[in-house]
């Protein structure tokens, strides 16, 4: 067993969860708070700088998201252990980051339950995510994807735009616009419009 203590980068735009990570880590004679970020550009100037064990990331941050961050730092370290941290359980929002090169995945309401444990883990090489965001997973394995011209239009009936307006901003015909509708309805198993956002928000294909 190595004496030396898991070392820890958090990314969050929250400063009150930050501070709240390092009183977590800060009993632990295994671990060590070595930097913070507020966002995706600072948290891979200071994974650059620190070289952390693991990486806490958020996910919906200003300048750049977690995502794209993981991408990143995955891209120049594809050694990093990055840890996700969200309110999110949508499974595509859960996919997205996997795919980006997550290997953990934590709800922010068990932080306080599961955090360390989860750290240890993912450091030790394995993987988590926590039996309720797994469930979500499988339930929609095999569910037909929106296309990225779906997700649009889905983004833009979350902001209340009629198809008429719809049309206009994506310069497409209102036929058209209607067909993807059908289209995201169908996919979704949705009943309505306002059914289909409620879905796109909860599963993470986006966000308001």
């Amino acid at each position: 067993m190595s004496t030396k203590p898991i070392r820890v980068l958090a990314v969050d735009d929250h400063s009150l969860l930050r501070d709240g990570i390092a009183k977590l880590l800060a009993a632990q004679p295994d671990m060590e708070l070595v930097a913070e970020a507020s966002n995706g550009r600072e948290a891979i100037e200071q994974f650059r700088v620190h070289k952390p064990d693991v990486i806490l990331m958020d996910l919906q941050m200003p300048e750049m998201n977690g995502v794209d961050a993981i991408i990143a730092i995955c891209g120049e370290f594809p050694r990093a252990r990055i840890i996700v941290l969200t309110t999110y359980s949508g499974d595509v929002q859960v996919l997205r980051a996997l795919r980006a090169g997550a290997r953990g995945y934590l709800l922010k309401n068990l932080l306080r339950k599961e955090l360390l444990d989860t750290i240890r883990l993912v450091h030790a090489g394995q993987k988590r995510i926590p039996p309720d965001v797994a469930s979500e997973l499988a339930e929609h394995a095999t569910d037909e994807s929106l296309s990225q011209r779906e997700i649009e239009v889905l983004r833009l009936i979350s902001g209340g735009n009629a198809n008429k307006e719809i049309a206009a901003q994506l310069s497409i015909t209102e036929e058209t616009v209607k067909g993807h509708v059908k289209n995201i309805l169908s996919k979704l198993g949705a009943n309505d419009r306002t059914h289909a956002v409620t879905i796109g928000l909860k599963r993470g294909i986006i966000d308001l």
